[in-house]
C-alpha cells in the first residue's frame, strides 16, 4: 500500500511541521509558535487557492486578515513521484527579502510576511482571488499594457540584481539540475516513457522525429550547459503565464522558486516562447524583442540566444512533462515544433 504524503514527509523530514488544510488545530499551534498570529487574532479557515505545481499552498483566513502559506516538500506537488529539493523555499524566501529593497519589483509581488527556513515554509501577502494568465492558451489576449508591465519587471529584476550573488545564496543548483532535466533532456529522450498520443494523437511521432534531428538535439544540449552556468543577473526562472496573476493594477508575479543567477536571455526567452504558444500577435513578440534590446545597458545581450531559449521552451511545453492547457490540434503543435527548430538552429 502506498504511503500517504504525510507519512512520506514525516519519514523524510522527522519533526518538521506538515502543512495540511485538514489540520486546523495543528496549524493554529504552528502559527502561534511562529508568532505569526497576533494576540487577539483567531484562525478561521484554510483552503487551497488552486492546484499548485511545485508546492503545497493554502489560503489562511483569520479574524482580521488573509494570507498565503506555501510549503516546499521534497517532491513536486503536482507530480509527487518526481523528487525536488525542499531547499527551494529558502532561495525563494531570499528572493522576496531581496526585492523588499526594490520598490518597482515589490509593487508587482506579494510581500513576505513570515519565513520559516526549517519547515521550508513562507507566509506571503494574499494578493487576492485573481486567476493566473493560463487563459491565454485558450483564446485570451494579452494587452500591450500588460506586456509592458511584464517586460519592465524582468528588465528591472535583471538590472537591479547585478553583483548580489557574490556569496552564492542564489545558486539554487539542485533546482536548476531538476529544471535542466525537464527542459533540455527529458523531452528529447525517446525512452522518456511519456504517452504524448494520449494528449494529442500523432504527437509521439513528431517528438521522435525531432529527437532524431542531431543538429537540433546538439544545439539544445549546448543551451542546457549554458543554463547550468552562473551568470550576472538574478532571474525569475519560470516566467510564464502560470506565474502571473490578474489584478486591477495589471499582472502580479509569483513563484520565484526557480530563481538563479544566469543569462537574462533565459527569462525573456521563456516569455517569448509562451507568447508563441498562446498565439499572441506578432506585434507583441516584436515589441518584447525591442524592449529587451533597449533594456539595461550594463547587460550583455544576444537576441539569437533569447530566440534559442524561446524555441526550447516551446518544445519542452509540447513534448515534455510540464504540459499546458493549450487549445491546439496536431497540425498547430507540429507547426510550433517546426518553429522551435527554426528558432534553436537559426
Amino acid at each position: 500500500m502506498a504511503m500517504t504524503k504525510r507519512a512520506r514527509f514525516e519519514s523524510s523530514c522527522p519533526g518538521v511541521f506538515f502543512l495540511d488544510e485538514h489540520n486546523l488545530d495543528g496549524l493554529k499551534v504552528y502559527l502561534q509558535d511562529q508568532e505569526w498570529l497576533t494576540g487577539e487574532e483567531s484562525l478561521l479557515s484554510a483552503s487551497k487557492p488552486g492546484e499548485g505545481n511545485m508546492n503545497y499552498t493554502l489560503r489562511v483566513e483569520t479574524s482580521t486578515r488573509r494570507m498565503i502559506l506555501k510549503q516546499a516538500r521534497p517532491w513536486v506537488e503536482k507530480y509527487d513521484d518526481i523528487a525536488a529539493p525542499s531547499e527551494r523555499a529558502i532561495v525563494e524566501g531570499r528572493f522576496y527579502q531581496l526585492i523588499e529593497h526594490i520598490p518597482a519589483l515589490q509593487a508587482r509581488m506579494p510581500r513576505l510576511l513570515g519565513f520559516d527556513p526549517g519547515s521550508r515554509l513562507l507566509m506571503l501577502e494574499d494578493v487576492g482571488i485573481g486567476s493566473d494568465y493560463t487563459g491565454l492558451y485558450t483564446g485570451e489576449a494579452l494587452t500591450s499594457e500588460e506586456l509592458e508591465t511584464l517586460v519592465n519587471f524582468l528588465s528591472t529584476l535583471h538590472a537591479s540584481s547585478l553583483g548580489f550573488n557574490q556569496d552564492g545564496r542564489f545558486n539554487n543548483q539542485v533546482m536548476r539540475q531538476l529544471n535542466h532535466e525537464h527542459i533540455f533532456r527529458v523531452p528529447l529522450d525517446p525512452a522518456n516513457g511519456l504517452d504524448l498520443d494520449s494528449i494529442t494523437p500523432g504527437l509521439s511521432e513528431s517528438a521522435v522525429e525531432l529527437s532524431k534531428d542531431n543538429d537540433y538535439v546538439n544545439a539544445v544540449s549546448e543551451l542546457g550547459k549554458l543554463y547550468l552556468q552562473t551568470g550576472n543577473s538574478l532571474l525569475h526562472g519560470d516566467f510564464f503565464p502560470g506565474s502571473w496573476l490578474h489584478s486591477a493594477n495589471g499582472p502580479l508575479i509569483i513563484d520565484p522558486e526557480f530563481c538563479f543567477f544566469g543569462p537574462p536571455e533565459f527569462d525573456f526567452g521563456v516569455l517569448i516562447g509562451h507568447l508563441h504558444l498562446s498565439n499572441q500577435p506578432a506585434e507583441l513578440i516584436d515589441r518584447t524583442l525591442q524592449a529587451y534590446s533597449a533594456s539595461c545597458s550594463n547587460l550583455r545581450k544576444s537576441t539569437k540566444l533569447l530566440q534559442q531559449f524561446a524555441g526550447v521552451e516551446i518544445m519542452r511545453r509540447l513534448i515534455g512533462v510540464a504540459q499546458l492547457p493549450i487549445s491546439a490540434d496536431l497540425g498547430r503543435k507540429q507547426a510550433l515544433l517546426t518553429q522551435s527548430r527554426r528558432l534553436v538552429c537559426s
